[in-house]
């Protein structure tokens, strides 16, 4: 996994998979649609939408579909600015009933515009979903609130079964990958995340293929372990569009397996590591095992 200068466009045959489709995912497609809710599966071009619509899973985006930051990796479109929707609560808890979700993952687009960084929005949702689906667990992806702490507590408060912020890429990419985030500040977020509530498992999520050594990959893992982060995710980074960052490597699932390996060696309590894994992917599975673990 040495850095490289050259860009890959051909896909592997490991990259390849068949879409499937069928009642299931229509369902739920028509259901979104028609509640008037975004997904990060269909605004981010998820390699794993078909599999998880037909799983009736799927990764809810609050506060509109687009985000004050212009990170060069990903695919939800830039401002201008919606206004928040107050009803979009109840329509997230109440699609999650209809979808009968046991686990739901609340994300966002950054919302710098906000004054809390919409905490306060995504503490509405996980109340709503309290009420609407109480046994349903809740996962959520958050921003990093510009390094905010009392933001942070307030969705932490609101009581989340597991918090993720993806740290994304290694420190020396940031500047091209994600101009407008700081590396340490959302190191930081995970270890105060731990330190308030350590019942809530910590997760973060890495993408390699942007020219990252695997130094710089064990390097960033342990600055995870050190911010107290227990669920650990890596994937494949896939250019959505010529406009966006190229991938540099096409990493073969041997070298997932080896850096899943490695981790779980370094002491996180649960990784998914493959081509097509991403955050949320198999989150209720990897939540499940972390507390397994801790009983």
């Amino acid at each position: 996994m040495n850095q490289t200068t050259h860009t890959c466009t051909r896909k592997p045959i490991w990259l390849k998979r068949n879409l499937p489709t069928g009642p299931t995912y229509e369902k739920i497609r028509t259901l979104l649609h028609k509640s008037n809710l975004n997904t990060v599966c269909q605004e981010a071009k998820c390699p794993n939408l078909w599999e998880c619509f037909s799983k009736k899973t799927a990764t809810f985006l609050i506060m509109g579909a687009r985000c004050t930051r212009n990170c060069r990796f990903c695919n939800i479109d830039q401002g201008p600015m919606e206004a928040l929707d107050p009803d979009e609560p109840q329509r997230v808890a109440m699609a999650v009933k209809e979808m009968g979700l046991r686990y739901a993952v609340i994300t966002s687009v950054t919302r710098d515009d906000l004054a809390d960084g919409g905490a306060g929005h995504f503490a509405a949702v996980i109340k709503a979903l309290r009420e609407q689906v109480p046994h349903a667990l809740i996962e959520v992806l958050i921003p990093d609130f510009q390094g905010d702490a009392d933001a942070l507590h307030t969705v932490l408060d609101a009581g989340p079964d597991v918090l993720n912020h993806n740290i994304e890429t290694v420190p020396r990419l940031y500047p091209i990958a994600r101009p407008q985030a700081i590396y340490r500040r959302s190191l930081e977020l995970i270890d105060r995340a731990a330190a308030y509530n350590p019942s809530i498992p910590g997760k973060s999520g890495l993408m390699v293929g942007l020219g990252e050594t695997v130094d710089e990959i064990q390097t960033t893992m342990q600055d995870l372990l050190t911010a107290n982060c227990k669920i650990l995710t890596i994937g494949q980074y896939l250019q959505p569009s010529k406009a966006h960052l190229p991938v540099k490597r096409f990493v073969p699932p041997e070298e997932f397996e080896a850096l899943g390996k490695t981790a779980l060696e370094m002491g996180f309590a649960e990784v998914a590591s493959g081509p097509f894994v991403r955050s949320s992917y198999q989150a209720k599975d990897l939540y499940e095992a972390v507390k397994n673990c801790a009983l």
